[in-house]
């Protein structure tokens, strides 16, 4: 028998029978830019937090790997091996020598292709839920450095609370916060691709100096002290010039949900979901009330960051 296979054989006797995992949107309370690397990619600066808007990735042995998905825009969500939850198993299979033989299915509850990383996220807790199902073991770092290999979005979908995110966002510095912030997000129709996104933002900043990109100090403090009228005068998005350029009708949004009494409003990362910070609870819910009653938008969604990061909430034997 080879190594694989007695790898296989020994992954498959402590197989669980399922795996629920928990996994958080977030909203980018800061996303500075810099000009194209070589590769192709941007240095950032990005301020991360966890909102508490969720998918859940289910696992359960099979005969292949196969995905499926329900909830809203389930019919956007690709489910052959594109997907970055496929893309986790395969990943994971692959290091320890096993077949990804799972079925991964998504319940589907952040917005799709909205700027709030729901793809990352369910790349992150299919890791943790075939990690946890197959009884490997991995340490953080593991999981970290395949989820760096997935994407940029997605190791903070794994930890979750609130980090810096440096490099192309996938070297994560915890941060402290000192309290929680209420947020309201308005769901566009249609998506924005975030590589659009990127070239639309090199295009209009072509012939500039880009500065290269650093977290805010005034930011940092008012997540650390809880404050969030200092957090509302610090949100900043690069990315928002070149989402209002693809979608001018975002404009629109950001004006609805600030005469609403938000106290902020920025595109969330690459868009098009917009997002409002507001002083509490009962301001969220009256501000996503006057954001549906504008039309400016498809569905307004009230959470709180931060949040908890990727989470088994249940493991059958």
């Amino acid at each position: 028998m080879s190594v694989g296979e007695q790898a296989q054989r020994q992954a498959s006797s402590k197989t669980a029978a399922e795996v629920r995992v928990r996994v958080p949107a977030k909203v980018n309370a800061q996303l500075a830019v810099g000009a194209a690397r070589p590769d192709g990619f941007h240095d950032l600066a990005n301020v991360f937090l966890a909102v508490g808007l969720y998918d859940e990735i289910t696992v359960t042995p099979a005969a292949e790997l196969r995905v499926t998905c329900s909830g809203p825009d389930a019919g956007q969500v690709p489910l052959d091996a594109t997907n970055l939850a496929a893309r986790a198993a395969i990943a994971l299979a692959e290091r320890h020598g096993i077949d990804p033989h799972v079925h991964i299915h998504i319940a589907k509850d952040i917005p799709v292709a909205g700027g709030m990383a729901g793809g990352s996220a369910d790349g992150a807790g299919a890791l943790l839920a075939c990690d946890t199902l197959w009884s490997l073991g991995s340490s953080r770092d593991e999981l970290l450095a395949i989820c760096a290999e997935l994407g940029s979005d997605v190791p903070f979908s794994l930890i979750g609370g609130a980090a810096l995110g440096t490099g192309r966002g996938e070297q994560l510095t915890p941060l402290d916060v000192g309290g929680d912030f209420h947020w309201v997000f308005a769901v566009a129709e249609g998506g924005l691709s975030t590589p659009t996104v990127f070239r639309e933002f090199d295009r209009l900043t072509e012939g500039t100096d880009v500065p290269a990109p650093a977290a805010d100090p005034a930011l940092l403090d008012a997540l650390r002290t809880g404050d969030v009228t200092a957090l509302a005068g610090a949100l900043a998005n690069d990315l928002q010039p070149a989402a209002l350029s693809l979608r001018p009708s975002l404009a629109d949004t950001l004006a609805a949900g600030t005469a609403a009494g938000a106290l902020a409003a920025l595109v969330s990362g690459s868009g098009p979901t917009t997002a409002f910070l507001t002083e509490d609870t009962d301001t969220a819910a009256r501000v996503a009330r006057a954001l549906l009653a504008s039309g400016t938008c498809r569905t307004a969604r009230v959470a709180a960051s931060p949040a908890q990061g990727a989470t088994v909430v249940r493991r059958d034997a």
